[in-house]
């Protein structure tokens, strides 16, 4: 079986993830995420693209991304993540010891609006949700605290939403997401379904060539006759 189609559109909003390879550890210590964020923005200078949120954890790390061009979600987190893998092993002196990340990144389309929101809040609530911090703006290595804490510099590798930002942004992402959002967003990370209201689905699903995500899992049930 080939592998499933990614959508890679201009204008579209899209959450990327990946993981370490065998739950391994991609982030030790405040200089590997200082070096990750590094590598980010070379990547940012190298294909501008719409950095809307982040969050980087231990073993692996959540984009919220808008490409410009068709084709640049794939150059920015390829050239990111090969970039970030090459320095991650030059600097553990362990190049050649298998992979770092566990394969090609995951992503899904995010339909702009209240779904464009939820799955922001969702990324930046991750430092909490793990009990990293007891304040979600205080996890440092996430978009949530360069936008309220960074500096002019800092800020300047975040891209504008394309909605507006709800007044109270960071008291609404301290608070609990409902479990069946949550549950919905993990569901499209596993399959790099489209986030949003059934009939954007629907659509977006047939205009990108993403309708297999739709489908039921497992095995169609045999009909027979006078079942």
């Amino acid at each position: 079986m080939g592998r499933p189609l990614r959508s890679d559109r201009a204008g579209f909003i899209y959450h990327v993830l990946n993981r370490a390879n065998g739950r391994a550890t991609l982030f030790r210590k405040e200089s590997d995420y200082e070096a990750f964020e590094r590598v980010l923005g070379a990547a940012h200078e190298r294909t501008p693209i719409g950095v809307l949120a982040y969050c980087l954890m231990p073993n692996h790390w959540h984009l919220l991304l808008q490409p410009r061009r068709d084709g640049d979600l794939s150059r920015f987190v390829g050239w990111l993540t090969l970039t970030h893998t090459q320095r991650w092993h030059a600097h553990y002196h362990n190049t050649g010891s298998g992979h770092l990340y566990q394969g090609r990144f995951k992503s899904f389309p995010v339909e702009n609006g209240d779904h464009f929101r939820a799955v922001c809040r969702y990324v930046e609530r991750n430092g909490l949700r793990a009990g990293l911090v007891r304040r979600a703006e205080a996890w440092r290595w996430c978009s949530l605290w360069r936008r309220s804490a960074g500096d002019a510099a800092a800020q300047g590798l975040l891209g504008n939403w394309p909605v507006r930002v709800p007044a109270h942004w960071t008291y609404w992402v301290n608070q609990p997401q409902n479990e069946a959002e949550v549950e919905a967003v993990r569901r499209c990370v596993t399959r790099g379904r489209p986030f949003g209201s059934d009939a954007w689905v629907a659509r977006v699903a047939r205009d990108l060539g993403l309708e297999v995500p739709l489908r039921p899992r497992g095995r169609p049930k045999n009909k027979t006759k006078g079942s």
